[in-house]
C-alpha cells in the first residue's frame, strides 16, 4: 500500500477554499518565529484520494467488531449498539457536569441508581462511581483501606498480593505507601493457605485478591482466606476485573471481601481497549462508607443531590464525577438484562471458556487441570520442548488464520502461557473455529517448524526483530 507522500501530485487539494475579502497577514507576523519550521511538507492529493487512503488503512484495523477477540483478563466482548446509542442522547452528552443538580435530576438518577444496583450484585453498602478505570479504582479502594488505618491511629506498612495477581494490584499499594509481599499460589492454582497463614501479621492492611484469579480458577477456600486476613484487623480486597465470570452468581460481600472494584467498561458493556474510555467504580463494606470520595450522591425527598459534607472522606479521586458516558452503558446494559440475564451471562461466559479448555488440552500444556471460569490458561512448553516453537510463534501464526492472539506469558507464574479468554458474546462456530486453527498450529509446530517460526506470512507487516525494533526503531518519514 502507497504512502500518502507518494499519492502526492503538486497542485491538487482536497478543497477549495474561497478567495480572502480581507487583506493577507504574515504566518511571521502573528505566530512567534520559534515556533515556526519551515516548510509542513504536507502531501497534496485530491479529497478521493484522501477518503480512499485513510478508509483503506482503516480496513485494516483489527477489534471486536471486525473478530473474536480472545485477550484473556481483558474482556474483549462485543457489546450491544444499543447501548452505545443511548449514551450519545442529547440529554447526556449536551449536559454540562456542573449544571445546577435542579437541571441535572435524570442524570443524577441513573448515578444513584446504578450505585444501588451494583452494591446488589456485589453485596456491598455503598459504592462511588468516580475512579476512572480498573486500576485508578484499585488505587482508591486502597486509599480507603489507609484512610481506615490512618484514622484508627494504626501504621501498618504491608499489603499482600498472590503472585497470579493483575501487575497494577503491587502498583495501588506501593503508591499508598505499603509494602507489596508476594503470597504463593497452591498447586491447584490458589492461595497458598499455609503462606498466607505466615504472612498475615498485625502490620498487615490486608490483601488485594483477583477471583477468580488471572488462571481463570475460583478461590476454593475463600472463606478460610477471609478468615485469615479478618482476624488481623485485615481487609480483603477483591480486584473485580473477572466479575463477568460470577456476577449475578455469587457476592464478593457475602464471601468476606471488603472492598471491590469493578471495570465496567469491560463486564457491563463498553467496548474496551485503545485507552479508554473506561470507569472503575469502588464498593465497600459499611465500615468504609465515611471514607468514599466527594461528593456523594443522595436521594431526598425524592429529588437527587451533591454531598460534600463528609469530613472523613478521601476526597476528590477525579474531576466531575466520573465517567458518565460508561455509566449510562452500564446501566442501560443492567436494565436491558435484569438478574436472569446477568446469570445467563456469567452461565455462557464461563461455559465458553471450559469449551476451548477442553477442545485444547490434548494439544497444550494445561498446568492447572480443574474447571476454570470465565478464562483458561495454556502453556506452550510442550512445544518450546518438541520443536523449539515459542508461545510468541503460536501467536503470530493465528494471525494467518485471521484471529487476534491471546494474551501470551500472562499470568508469570505460567511459563509460556496462553491466556484464552472468549467471553460470553461468541457462537460456537466462532470458537470452534478458533479451536481449529490452534490444533492446526499444534501440528505445524511438529511437523514445519520452521513454518511458525516464520509467521505470519498474511500480515501488512511481516516478521520482526522485536529487540531490535524495541531498542533501535525504525521510523521511516517520507522524503520527497
Amino acid at each position: 500500500m502507497e504512502l500518502i507522500f507518494e499519492k502526492s501530485c503538486p497542485g491538487r487539494r482536497a478543497s477549495t477554499i474561497p478567495k480572502s475579502d480581507v487583506p493577507e497577514v504574515s504566518v511571521e507576523e502573528v505566530i512567534d518565529k520559534h515556533l515556526l519550521r519551515g516548510d509542513v511538507d504536507l502531501p497534496e492529493v485530491g479529497e478521493i484520494d484522501l477518503v480512499r487512503h485513510y478508509t483503506a488503512l482503516s480496513r485494516r484495523n483489527f477489534g471486536v467488531d471486525v473478530g473474536f477477540y480472545p485477550l484473556g483478563s481483558c474482556t474483549m466482548k462485543y457489546n450491544p449498539k444499543i447501548n452505545e446509542d443511548v449514551a450519545r442522547l442529547a440529554g447526556f452528552t449536551f449536559l454540562h457536569p456542573y449544571s445546577p443538580t435542579e437541571f441535572s435530576q435524570g442524570n443524577l438518577q441513573i448515578i444513584y441508581e446504578l450505585q444501588r444496583y451494583l452494591s446488589e450484585i456485589f453485596g456491598m453498602a455503598e459504592f462511588t462511581m468516580q475512579p476512572a478505570a480498573g486500576a485508578h479504582g484499585e488505587l482508591a479502594g486502597i486509599m480507603l483501606v489507609k484512610k481506615y488505618f490512618d484514622k484508627k491511629g494504626e501504621k501498618r506498612s504491608k499489603i499482600l498480593i498472590p503472585d497470579a495477581a493483575h501487575g497494577t494490584n503491587p502498583a495501588s499499594g506501593a503508591h499508598c505507601g505499603y509494602q507489596a509481599v508476594t503470597v504463593s499460589s497452591n498447586s491447584e492454582g490458589g492461595v497458598d493457605i499455609g503462606h498466607l497463614r505466615e504472612l498475615m501479621t498485625e502490620d498487615v492492611a490486608g490483601l488485594m485478591l483477583t477471583n477468580p484469579n488471572t488462571l481463570g480458577l475460583f478461590e476454593r477456600n475463600i472463606e478460610e482466606v477471609a478468615e485469615i486476613i479478618h482476624a488481623k484487623g485485615g481487609f480483603l480486597y477483591c480486584d473485580g476485573a473477572n466479575a463477568n465470570a460470577f456476577m449475578g452468581k455469587t457476592r464478593p460481600g457475602d464471601l468476606g471481601f471488603d472492598v471491590i472494584q469493578l471495570n465496567l467498561h469491560k463486564t457491563f458493556s463498553t467496548p474496551h481497549g485503545c485507552g479508554g474510555p473506561g470507569s472503575g467504580p469502588v464498593g465497600v463494606v459499611k465500615r468504609l462508607v465515611p471514607y468514599l470520595p466527594i461528593p456523594r450522591i443522595m436521594k431526598v425527598d425524592n429529588r437527587y443531590k451533591w454531598n460534600y459534607d463528609c469530613p472523613d472522606s478521601i476526597g476528590r479521586v477525579k474531576a466531575f464525577y466520573g465517567n458518565f458516558n460508561v455509566m449510562v452503558k452500564a446501566y442501560a446494559y443492567l436494565r436491558t438484562l435484569g438478574p436472569e440475564g446477568l446469570k445467563k451471562t456469567s452461565d455462557i461466559a464461563v461455559l465458553n471458556a471450559n469449551y476451548i479448555k477442553e477442545r485444547l488440552k490434548s494439544f497444550y500444556d494445561l498446568p492447572f487441570d480443574r474447571i476454570c471460569m470465565h478464562e483458561c490458561v495454556f502453556s506452550g512448553r510442550r512445544q518450546v520442548k518438541e520443536s523449539g516453537v515459542h508461545t510468541s510463534d503460536i501467536a503470530k501464526r493465528l494471525l494467518d488464520y485471521g484471529f487476534h492472539p491471546p494474551t501470551i506469558y500472562f499470568p508469570l507464574i505460567v511459563p509460556e502461557a496462553i491466556m484464552i479468554e472468549p467471553g460470553e458474546t461468541e457462537n460456537k462456530e466462532t470458537l470452534d473455529a478458533f479451536c481449529d486453527a490452534m490444533i492446526s498450529i499444534a501440528k505445524e509446530a511438529k511437523k514445519t517448524p520452521d513454518l511458525v517460526k516464520s509467521a505470519p506470512f498474511t500480515t501488512p507487516v511481516k516478521r520482526l526483530d522485536e529487540v531490535t525494533a524495541a531498542r533501535k526503531p525504525d521510523v521511516c518519514w517520507y522524503q520527497k
